[in-house]
């Protein structure tokens, strides 16, 4: 299911990134802590609709406050320290006179808040909106508020997430992931019995206008630069007595046959390949696990060199 792919991969991005924040702070580390104020400001606005900004970049260092949505009057402070000592400092910050009935949230960002830190109560002189059970967050917080999303606002998330804390990839993983990739879906039984597939080449730009992908423009440039390593990848295993070019075609014109006849959106038909293909793949006796990273970029250049 794509709801538990895309659970699964934020989950374990959220997890490794508060790792991270934990141990690098021990070596007095920071810059993760820094960044990550931007980066949870994006991450709620797109879980709750809010307008968060981060306040740091306006003026530097604001004591108390590093995010603020004036729209729905939240301020948020990001810390890797999460005590009952660091939030009532945070609430006890002259600024606040001029956030009158705003609502103060915490996030935690490397630890797990305990319950009983969230059944304390605190000292808020300047009676700011605080419910110390709700609004002291953490990744557990986030990732069971997540797990209950509709698919639509899990896969925005699962992109973000995907462009902010995924992996850069070596052209020799490329390479390699590729031939392997390759082999599993050759080796699939999806009963294709004298299918013809039109290879006509086209110029790219008018294989784009004929297929009406315009809205997946972008990742078609950043991949038709593999289709030359691709056909080379095609062409050693035609040496070899094994026409993988053919099954791969095959493979990927049934699901965009079966696509087409549900979706209107050509967009979402090429995004629905992609993501097919990678089910046959991750279901398959013979796929070991790659980085989810990996095997979608590798996927992707296939379904694109076959689009083209």
């Amino acid at each position: 299911m794509n709801r538990t792919r895309y659970y699964n991969y934020i989950e374990e991005k959220l997890n490794f990134l508060a790792y991270r924040i934990e141990k690098r702070g021990k070596i007095n580390l920071l810059d993760l802590n820094i960044h990550s104020e931007t980066f949870f400001a994006e991450l709620f606005n797109i879980l709750y609709d809010y307008n968060l900004v981060n306040l740091n970049y306006i003026k530097q260092n604001t004591e108390g406050i590093d995010l603020v949505d004036t729209k729905n009057k939240i301020i948020i402070q990001v810390s890797a320290t999460c005590t009952k000592e660091k939030i009532e400092n945070s609430l006890n910050k002259g600024i606040y006179l001029f956030y009158k009935d705003y609502n103060f949230k915490f996030i935690s960002i490397s630890k797990e808040v305990s319950s009983k830190l969230k059944a304390t109560e605190f000292e808020n002189p300047y009676n700011l909106i605080f419910d110390s059970q709700k609004d002291i967050l953490d990744s557990t917080t986030l990732l069971r508020y997540i797990l209950n999303l509709e698919i639509d606002k899990q896969k925005i998330l699962f992109e973000f997430i995907k462009k902010e804390l995924g992996e850069e990839i070596s052209t020799i993983k490329v390479d390699s992931n590729l031939a392997t990739i390759i082999n599993i879906l050759a080796e699939e039984d999806l009963d294709f019995k004298n299918t013809e597939i039109n290879t006509t080449v086209f110029v790219i730009e008018e294989k784009i206008n004929y297929n009406n992908l315009n809205g997946v423009r972008e990742l078609i440039d950043d991949y038709k630069i593999f289709s030359v390593k691709l056909d080379q990848k095609y062409v050693e295993f035609d040496r070899g007595g094994k026409n993988r070019s053919t099954s791969i075609l095959q493979i990927i014109r049934k699901q965009y046959v079966k696509l087409r006849n549900e979706k209107k959106d050509s967009e979402e038909i090429f995004y629905g390949v992609v993501e097919n293909i990678i089910k046959i793949i991750e279901e398959s006796a013979n796929y070991k696990k790659l980085p989810f990273e990996e095997l979608e970029m590798c996927v992707d250049i296939l379904v694109v060199d076959a689009f083209l």
